[in-house]
């Protein structure tokens, strides 16, 4: 196979990847993690059924890869839109802000995945996992961390806790409340971030989700 061949193969199973992971994202949000089969995931992604096992063991693996996608560049679009910022506090509101932010826009697809989190294999490892856990554990170091290692697995805990009590079904808890314990822990000023009533470009997730998933030809390699 000549070096071109190659390349275009690349090209097609990494664009196949990314739309099983946004098929994926788009369906669970609607339908629930139970009503969603592989089958009705590659019908939405356009390809066939038996392509999904290539990529992924299970539904399982593959929706965990698709929200920690969703996750991961919701989390970058928030670190870097303008004005772009090196301040440690303000990045810290604004990773804070982008994770209950999908808490409270996509309810149900959050709901499912800390559902998953708790089945016996836990978290999934895989690329979109990794580059989620280098941007918090970035955001940890900006913020002034001595020790990373430590206070990087606290970040998470309390996030996935505040997501938790935000989805909690007929008794979850206002965004405004669960960001005030955060910043309260952080020590971050409440006008820091993307305030509940306040709007910003890029602030709210929206339900074009195409730009957080490389499908087109034209687009780079967004799974690093």
């Amino acid at each position: 196979m000549s070096p071109r061949s190659a390349s275009v193969n690349e090209e097609m199973r990494r664009r196949s990847r990314e739309r099983l992971l946004q098929a994926a994202v788009e369906l669970v949000g609607e339908r629930g993690y139970e009503a969603t089969t592989l089958g009705d995931i590659a019908d939405r992604a356009g390809s066939a059924r038996g392509l999904v096992s290539y990529y992924f063991p299970g539904k399982r693996q593959l929706v965990q890869s698709a929200v920690h996608r969703l996750m991961h560049r919701t989390l970058e679009e928030a670190l870097e839109r303008e004005p772009r910022t090196e301040d440690g506090r303000e990045r810290m509101a604004r990773a804070v802000d982008a994770i209950l932010g999908l808490a409270r826009d996509r309810t149900v697809l959050m709901r499912q995945h800390m559902a998953g989190l708790l089945q016996a294999e836990g978290f999934v490892q895989c690329p979109e996992q990794r580059r989620l856990a280098e941007l918090l554990r970035d955001t940890v170091s900006r913020h002034g961390s001595r020790d990373v290692d430590a206070d990087y697995p606290v970040l998470r805990a309390l996030l996935m806790g505040s997501v938790y009590a935000m989805v909690l079904p007929n008794a979850g808890m206002p965004l405004a409340s669960v960001r005030a314990e955060l910043f309260s822990r952080y020590r971050l000023d409440w006008d820091l971030g993307v305030p509940p009533d306040a709007e910003a470009s890029g602030g709210r997730c929206d339900t074009d989700l195409s730009r957080f998933f490389a499908t087109g030809s034209a687009a780079g390699d967004q799974s690093k």
